[in-house]
């Protein structure tokens, strides 16, 4: 048969009355029987009409959610035998209806989640970013003084130079000093340049929707980048915020073929959670502590290992095994989206196989370790 549907309001379908009134239709003799359930008799949507019906509710906890029928095109073709065995095919219909309707309610909640989740994510990139202006901005802020400086300087080394070529005779030597000097001046622009270039790089890799693509990364050089931005994102949030940063990078770490904004982002989120934890603790204690950041990078055979170590007050021990769970924070409501690190242990490990992990003691410190395969 085709498919088809029957409204509710067709009082003289078998299929309705056995819907509304939650009993069997169990026919032998159409055209005898049919008055027990209807008052007339309703031509078939398709085929012939038959002779003998069954029809049964199907109930799913005490609530009728459909009918089952079987049809035969005889009369009396149905026995006590063949009503249990559609009884037990409709219990097993109710079954399979109920269990397709909560796994589509369960995919439709799935899908909710999955697009909450997303929009959070980025809420969480952008606010992360936002943090990150300042420290940016001072970054973005030197090698622009540095340009502006020597473009000043260029500019009264021009005048020089024109003077000596106007000047009888000219003098050769002075305006071969002078055109040196442009040349280092022009060199320097350039450096800064491209160091500013290269932070508004950084800036538009860590606000991308989505992750890039792959390519070699030096890693030494994003911790170092990274430890700046954080460091000066703090300061600007907190003017009175300070600690003492010290690096081991090992040179033969050498570059990694990563996807260099989520690499960058763990590494900004955990040294920005370090810079936050220390800084929390010189509130705490005063002029009694000195914050302390320690940065290492080290290269083995088979991976590259970061590990980042502050001396703020630890992690507590019932907050050990929460630490990665996705919207588990310890700062205070407003301060932390509580996806730092859940997405930092997404990246490391289901990216990249990687590990990550972290030792701490309470009061004392709190150190991560990242292993990266090479």
């Amino acid at each position: 048969l085709p498919a088809f549907s029957i409204p509710l309001t067709h009082e003289n379908r078998l299929a309705v009355w056995c819907f509304k009134n939650q009993k069997e239709v169990v026919i032998n003799d159409y055209a005898r029987d049919f008055s027990k359930f209807v008052g007339n008799i309703t031509a078939p949507i398709a085929g012939e009409t038959p002779e003998s019906i069954l029809y049964l509710p199907l109930w799913s906890k005490d609530k009728v959610i459909g009918v089952i029928s079987a049809q035969s095109l005889s009369k009396n073709a149905y026995t006590d035998y063949h009503l249990n065995i559609l009884r037990n095919l409709a219990t097993y219909c109710a079954i399979a209806l109920e269990n397709a309707a909560a796994y589509r309610q369960v995919n439709e909640l799935l899908t909710d989640l999955k697009t909450t989740q997303d929009k959070l994510i980025t809420q969480s990139k952008f606010a992360a970013l936002g943090a990150l202006t300042a420290g940016i901005a001072h970054e973005i802020k030197n090698p622009l003084n540095f340009v502006n400086n020597f473009a000043e300087l260029t500019e009264g080394l021009v005048k020089e130079l024109e003077a000596e070529i106007s000047s009888e005779p000219a003098d050769k030597d002075a305006i071969l000093d002078i055109l040196k000097t442009l040349q280092q001046n022009s060199a320097k622009i350039k450096e800064h340049g491209q160091r500013a270039d290269s932070i508004v790089r950084s800036m538009l890799q860590h606000s991308r929707g989505k992750s890039g693509e792959r390519q070699l990364t030096d890693i030494n050089a994003m911790l170092a980048e990274d430890i700046n931005l954080a460091y000066h994102g703090m300061r600007a949030q907190d003017n009175t915020f300070n600690v003492k940063i010290e690096t081991e990078l090992d040179p033969n770490v050498g570059k990694l073929e990563v996807v260099p904004q989520d690499i960058s982002r763990v590494f900004l989120n955990i040294i920005s959670n370090a810079c936050y934890e220390v800084h929390r603790k010189k509130m705490s204690i005063g002029d009694g502590f000195s914050p302390l950041l320690t940065v290492k990078s080290r290269n083995h055979a088979d991976e590259i290992v970061i590990s980042i170590r502050d001396n703020g007050q630890g992690i507590p021990e019932t907050m050990r095994e929460k630490i990665f769970t996705p919207f588990f924070t310890t700062k205070p409501t407003g301060q932390g989206t509580g996806l730092g690190l859940s997405i930092s242990y997404e990246i490391i490990v289901h990216e990249n196989n990687g590990q990550i992990t972290f030792v701490t003691e309470e009061g004392k410190f709190t150190e991560f370790i990242i292993r990266l395969p090479k």
